[in-house]
C-alpha cells in the first residue's frame, strides 16, 4: 500500500481537555475513575470513566461537544488550509449498540459543521463501526488522498457508554466491571481525531501507517466456540505482508483491549501463532487502562498516543503493530512505522 502519515492528534478525555495533556495522563498511568449517576442490579454505584463538559449535554449534542474540541485541535496544525478541502471521517458507534443515539445518523454531522461554524469536503462520511472505525477509516482515507488528491483528511471519533440503556445491556451479559464481577470494562467516553496525508506533508517527526492487514474472527466474545485468536492472526500476518515488515520491525503493541480477559487472551494467542523471532519485550499498549472502553474513539485516541510517543522519544522503538478488534468479530491490524 501507498504510506499514509498521522500529521497530528487531538483529544477530549475524562484525563485531559487536549491531546498534550490527555497523553502525559496516560503516559503516568493516571487515570479518572469515579462513580457515576447510574446503579448496578445489586444497588451500587457504577464506576466510570466521565469527560468534564462545560453543560451537562446529553444524546448527539454531548457527542458534538466532546469531538468538536478534538477537531478545532487538529485543524490548528494547518491554518492555511481550507476546511472545504479535508474530508471528515466521522467514527461512531455501531447500529445495533444498545443505548445508540436516536437519528445518530441523521443528526451529528449537520451539528458538528454548524458548531464548528466551517463546512468540510462533500467527500465527507460517517463510519458507524464502533471500535474498529478508526482503523477502517485510515484505509478509506489513504485511498480518498491517493486516488481523489486529497491534500489532507480528518479522522474523527466519539462515544460514550455512559448511557442507561447501554450500561443495562452490557451488565446483563456479564461484561461490567462491578463489585460482583470482575472480568468487565469501566465504561468511559471520549472524542478524539487525527490528521492524515501523504509523508511528505509533515514537518515535524511522524508515524506514517505503511500495511493494514483484516480478519474475521468466528469465536466472538459472545460466541461459546473455542478461541483460537484465527481472525487477529489472519490481520496480523496480512498486515505485515502488505508493509513489506516483520515482527523485528515493530515494537511495541497498541491495542484496543478494554480489560476484559477475553481480548488478552486473543493478543496472547495471536502472538503465539504469528511470532517466530525472540524479543527481550513486547509491551501491549491499551488506552482503556486510564480512560475506560471508548468504543469508537479508541483508535483515534491509540494513534494520538503513538504519535505523541513518537515526538517525545519515548516509545519503545520506531515501529509499532496496532491491533483493534469489535464484537461482531471484525479484526483488523496496522504496521505504523516513525517517519
Amino acid at each position: 500500500m501507498q504510506p499514509v502519515a498521522i500529521l497530528a492528534a487531538g483529544m477530549v478525555t475524562s484525563v485531559g481537555s487536549d491531546a498534550p495533556s490527555s497523553c502525559a495522563a496516560m503516559r503516568c498511568a493516571i487515570d479518572n475513575f469515579s462513580d457515576t449517576r447510574f446503579i448496578d442490579n445489586h444497588g451500587e454505584w457504577i464506576v466510570g470513566s466521565q469527560v468534564q463538559l462545560e453543560q451537562p449535554w446529553r444524546g448527539s449534542k454531548r457527542l458534538v461537544h466532546m469531538v468538536v474540541p478534538a477537531i478545532r485541535e487538529c485543524l490548528a496544525s494547518v491554518p492555511n488550509v481550507k476546511s472545504e478541502t479535508i474530508p471528515v471521517l466521522l467514527c461512531v458507534a455501531e447500529k445495533d449498540r444498545p443505548g445508540r443515539v436516536r437519528d445518530l445518523d441523521t443528526q451529528i454531522f449537520e451539528e458538528l459543521q454548524s458548531e464548528l461554524g466551517i463546512r468540510f469536503h462533500s467527500g465527507s462520511s460517517l463510519v458507524a463501526l464502533g471500535r474498529i472505525g478508526g482503523a477502517i477509516a485510515l484505509d478509506m482515507a489513504r485511498k480518498m488522498t491517493q486516488q481523489k488528491r486529497l491534500p489532507l483528511c480528518l479522522i474523527a471519533g466519539v462515544d460514550s457508554f455512559l448511557v442507561g440503556e447501554t450500561l443495562k445491556a452490557y451488565e446483563a451479559k456479564q461484561r461490567l466491571l462491578t463489585s460482583r464481577n470482575s472480568n468487565g470494562f469501566i465504561p468511559g467516553e471520549a472524542g478524539a481525531a487525527v490528521l492524515v496525508g501523504p509523508p511528505e506533508s509533515a514537518e515535524d517527526s511522524i508515524l506514517v501507517c505503511v500495511g493494514i492487514g483484516l480478519g474475521h474472527e468466528k469465536a466472538t466474545i459472545d460466541s461459546e466456540e473455542p478461541l483460537r485468536a484465527d481472525g487477529l492472526a489472519q490481520a496480523i500476518r496480512s498486515a505485515f505482508v502488505d508493509s513489506q515488515a516483520r515482527y523485528e520491525d515493530v515494537h511495541y503493541r497498541l491495542s484496543s483491549a478494554n480489560g476484559e480477559q477475553y481480548w488478552f487472551k486473543e493478543a496472547a494467542l495471536a502472538l503465539t501463532r504469528t511470532m517466530r523471532v525472540r524479543k527481550q519485550q513486547f509491551h501491549l499498549w491499551h488506552v482503556a487502562d486510564c480512560i475506560g472502553e471508548t468504543g469508537a474513539a479508541a483508535v483515534p485516541c491509540a494513534l494520538g498516543v503513538a504519535l505523541a510517543a513518537t515526538r517525545k522519544s519515548y516509545a519503545p522503538g520506531p515501529g509499532v503493530l496496532c491491533q483493534f478488534g469489535n464484537d461482531g468479530g471484525e479484526r483488523i491490524a496496522m504496521v505504523l512505522k516513525e517517519h
